[in-house]
């Protein structure tokens, strides 16, 4: 009887033994993204039933800290990310610049509504973020239709910009405002008192408050205070204003399959449905947006989307980001 006990103590041992060995083989995968909480909850979620084994962690922070974080990982000799998916698109051609991507072209490509001209494979885009004019809907009774309407008297000190030495979608509005419409666009808004925030988030917040009439807003910031009550409404003129989010691969990563896996998920239908519930734009044309949000369909903003060299606007970064400021603050 005791020998009996002692031979099934060692057999679930060995049970734990080989549980244990699978538990350690498990893949793994490192995720650095700007994307909110509830939208990459949600992806992470839906990823995880379909790979239950591939264990995945994520850090959620803007996309200057992160980049920040990959510099001083570098300097120490080891990204600790397999993935990075932000909204910053120069940040993606520097990198694939100085070589710390992988080249993964995904079969889903001809799938999705791919922004990049120069696609190869280095990066993705995962989302098409969009902005527009948000507007104080007390303040604000006729909706504006152009860009030029900012410089009526009913937005006489009181349109706002997100400070883009703060915001890397807010620098790449006005380089795309700057490309469109030149410099005197910005003079224009100078001369009717427009006003630098601070983050994005704290422009659509003061628009909503009342404290601005009106702000350039981000679509999905801007429609989840919509959501939440906020009585303000979103309006997108004819030249749209486009941020693409792409997600990409760091080279040497030691769980590529498992990275790759991440990014077609990601490209997917049933993850894309996710981010065109948080109020912006997915890539693929078969999801449809929430009627809720009144955005624009994709394929449509894509064509209307203003076109810009971002290699050109990395190297112009801190100069027009200096004139702008001087020319708002009436330097």
């Amino acid at each position: 009887m005791r020998t009996r006990i002692v031979a099934v103590f060692l057999g679930f041992a060995l049970l734990l033994g080989v549980a244990g060995q699978a538990a350690a083989a498990k893949e793994s995968l490192i995720i650095y993204t700007s994307m909110k909480e509830s939208l990459i909850g949600g992806i992470l979620e839906g990823f995880n039933k379909k790979y239950p084994d591939i264990a995945v962690d994520y850090q959620s922070a803007g996309a200057g800290k992160l980049m920040a974080k990959i510099a001083a990982e570098r300097e120490s000799g080891k990204i600790l990310a397999d993935v990075i998916w932000t909204s910053e698109v120069p940040d993606f051609y520097s990198m694939k610049k100085e070589g710390i991507l992988e080249k993964y072209e995904t079969p889903l490509i001809k799938e999705i509504l791919n922004p990049f001209d120069d696609y190869d494979g280095h990066f993705t885009a995962a989302r098409l973020g969009t902005l527009g004019i948000a507007i104080n809907t007390d303040s604000i009774k006729t909706p504006p239709t152009q860009w030029s309407d900012l410089f009526k008297p009913e937005y006489k000190g009181a349109f706002g910009i997100a400070d883009p030495a703060l915001s890397g979608t807010a620098y790449m509005s006005i380089a795309l405002w700057e490309k469109q419409f030149g410099w005197e666009f910005f003079e224009k808004l100078r001369a009717n008192e427009a006003r630098i925030g601070k983050g994005s988030g704290q422009v659509v917040d003061d628009t909503a408050s009342g404290e601005l009439s009106a702000s350039l807003a981000v679509d999905y910031i801007t429609n989840d205070k919509i959501a939440k009550g906020a009585h303000i409404a979103l309006y997108y003129p004819p030249e749209l204003l486009m941020a693409p989010s792409p997600i990409a691969i760091f080279k040497g990563s030691p769980n590529l399959e498992a990275a790759k896996k991440f990014v077609d998920y990601l490209l997917s239908y049933d993850a894309q449905v996710l981010v065109a519930g948080e109020g912006t734009l997915s890539v693929r044309t078969d999801v449809k947006n929430p009627p809720e949000f009144m955005l624009p369909e994709a394929a449509d903003a894509l064509k209307r989307a203003i076109k810009i060299d971002y290699i050109q606007m990395m190297a112009t970064k801190e100069a027009l980001i200096k004139k702008f400021t001087d020319t708002l603050q009436g330097k």
